[in-house]
């Protein structure tokens, strides 16, 4: 599943691709995705301007000039192809790419001006669209109850010594608890905590100070080195202008089950375990 670096390296691409663009129809194929397509969807967005392309979370929100925001989640499998008929070509976006675009799965088209097209497939079908009040975003029940996201100044020490302190979990679900920490994902949750030598299921609350600084720095180093690097090309995620993402290149724990550590001075060997049924990866040497 794409992870924050991932969706923001999307919305990065679709902002240079569709903000400013009129939508002019609206095709619906399938409107049985995670949760049902509105049937007053298309009328609604029709002959309406995109003004904005954000993210929060893992989720992107494409607003409109009418006080409405599109809000899709990709799940595991949703992807977006930008199409461009006057460039004759296809730009693409998804986290299991694939070299052909295969119209079987596509639930979704919206025609732009600039003879452009959006276009919103999915295999497994576990991804959703649905249409939202912009200036009732903050209340959005997939969003509401969203921690605050890493790169934020909001998720600090003194946040985080406090949630650890109260509710007591294993690091790797603490981190990966949307509702602590929003935006992180399994990839990045096993890099940072090797970056930041401590074992994955260690309890939260034993934390020292120094190792809580740590966490925090390495989260935001890695994310944003992350973003940077295009994302990680994990089923070859690539973002719409079709680039890989170059991040995978950097994994020091990340599906690399009994390869040794690359941590500098270190000569322990990386397992792999399963926590809450997620591959885990750490290095039983420094990983304490």
């Amino acid at each position: 599943m794409p992870e924050l670096p991932e969706v923001e390296v999307v919305r990065r691409s679709l902002q240079s691709f569709i903000k400013g663009l009129k939508i002019k129809k609206v095709s619906i194929f399938n409107r049985n995705l995670r949760y049902k397509i509105s049937k007053n969807f298309s009328k609604t967005i029709k002959s309406h301007q995109i003004i904005s392309i954000e993210r929060k979370s893992k989720f992107l929100l494409i607003g409109l000039n009418n006080n409405k925001t599109i809000l899709i989640h990709l799940g595991m499998t949703g992807k977006i192809f930008i199409i461009n008929n006057y460039l004759k070509k296809i730009f693409k976006t998804s986290f299991y790419y694939e070299n052909q675009l295969s119209s079987k799965h596509n639930h979704l088209i919206i025609h732009l001006s600039k003879s452009t097209k959006l276009i919103y497939n999915d295999v497994r079908k576990f991804g959703f669209i649905k249409l939202i009040l912009t200036n009732q975003i903050k209340q959005n029940k997939h969003l509401i109850l969203l921690g605050p996201e890493p790169l934020t100044q909001k998720f600090n020490e003194k946040y985080f010594k406090k949630k650890s302190l109260k509710i007591k979990k294993n690091l790797k679900n603490f981190l990966m608890d949307q509702k602590l920490v929003s935006g992180l994902g399994n990839i990045y949750v096993n890099e940072i905590l090797h970056y930041s030598s401590i074992n994955p299921l260690k309890i939260s609350n034993r934390l020292k100070n120094h190792q809580i600084k740590k966490i925090i720095k390495n989260t935001k180093t890695i994310l944003l080195r992350a973003i940077k690097l295009g994302g990680s090309s994990i089923r070859d995620f690539r973002g719409i202008e079709g680039q890989d993402g170059y991040f995978q290149q950097n994994f020091m724990v990340y599906n690399r089950d009994k390869e040794n550590c690359k941590k500098e001075g270190c000569s322990g060997k990386i397992k792999k375990i399963y926590i809450s049924n997620r591959s885990t990866f750490y290095c039983l040497k420094c990983q304490k």
